[in-house]
């Protein structure tokens, strides 16, 4: 009994001794960590506003409402950091596509940002079962002739949806007869909002009280357009080799007759399943069934 009680002031000396010079280790340690890392602490700033707004050449009404409501998306999107960078990235990849469409027919360049706020550039399904880049519902994808069967969903298909999206705020700027309204008819719906407009009697888009999502709409794709104009005035640094690209060489298959197996196909052509589904978003069954005078493009990578 005697040994073990003069044991226990040595064991508990050892121990605060052990945790002393831990402790003295420890701050040592974070104090060079803190001067050395210093350059690498975030800061956080208020996004400005101190700058001309528009979209597609149709400017913003400043008041204090609209300050408020575009510095929340600004802000809200400034600091997104991991989807601003993929948004970044595959606008490298889809933009020049999307862009062509809009310049062949005559629809000012923003309304490239909408494909970013409706989907973030991805084939994406809503909540409403709206699909693709453009978010199309069913209906009016088949409006504006886009195919969609068991085994295909033109709206996955970046080129013929973009192409659909041109016609349809094409057919929006007939009715609207401004672009503003355009994009917040497109989200919202012709119908719902010309309702709204009537209803309040108000002609102008920034005076109208809408469902939250698309009050906000106008207001996220100038965010969108701001931050992605100059990523590096918000503080976003990307060198060329991080951002996607389309594959640089690319054969087309025409396809004239049904094919039973896409696996199949796709070994026959020396590609994965996954690869062929990859390049071709739009198939989306495990066959492609053909009908008489019917033709389909493949893209096989090389």
């Amino acid at each position: 009994m005697m040994d073990k009680q003069r044991m226990i002031p040595v064991v508990s000396f050892s121990a605060g001794l052990a945790c002393s010079l831990l402790a003295i280790f420890f701050m040592g340690n974070t104090e060079g960590t803190t001067k050395s890392d210093a350059d690498l602490e975030q800061k956080v700033r208020s996004v400005s506003l101190d700058r001309h707004f528009e979209f597609a050449g149709e400017v913003v009404p400043v008041n204090e409402d609209t300050r408020e409501r575009l510095d929340r998306e600004l802000n809200i999107n400034a600091y997104l950091q991991a989807t601003m960078i993929l948004n970044l990235k595959r606008a490298k990849k889809h933009f020049p596509t999307v862009e062509a469409v809009l310049k062949r027919q005559v629809i000012p360049d923003d309304f490239k940002y909408l494909a970013i706020a409706e989907s973030g550039l991805r084939n994406v399904t809503s909540s409403a079962n709206a699909k693709g880049y453009w978010q199309f519902m069913k209906t009016a994808a088949e409006e504006m002739g886009l195919e969609i069967t068991e085994d295909v969903d033109e709206r996955l298909d970046i080129d013929k949806s973009t192409e659909a999206a041109a016609k349809y705020i094409k057919q929006l700027y007939k009715r609207f007869g401004n672009w503003t309204d355009v994009a917040a008819a497109y989200n919202m719906g012709p119908t719902a909002y010309a309702k709204a407009k009537a209803d309040q009697k108000e002609s102008r888009y920034y005076d109208l009280q809408l469902n939250e999502e698309t009050s906000r709409y106008i207001f996220r794709i100038m965010a969108m357009k701001e931050i992605m104009k100059d990523p590096q005035g918000f503080g976003y640094f990307l060198e060329d080799q991080h951002h996607y690209i389309p594959h640089p060489d690319m054969k087309n298959v025409t396809i004239t007759q049904s094919i039973p197996s896409l696996i199949d196909f796709a070994h026959e052509h020396k590609v994965t399943y996954r690869l062929l589904k990859y390049y071709n978003p739009w198939l989306i069954s495990h066959k492609l069934t053909v009908l008489k005078g019917k033709t389909y493009t493949v893209k096989i990578p090389v």
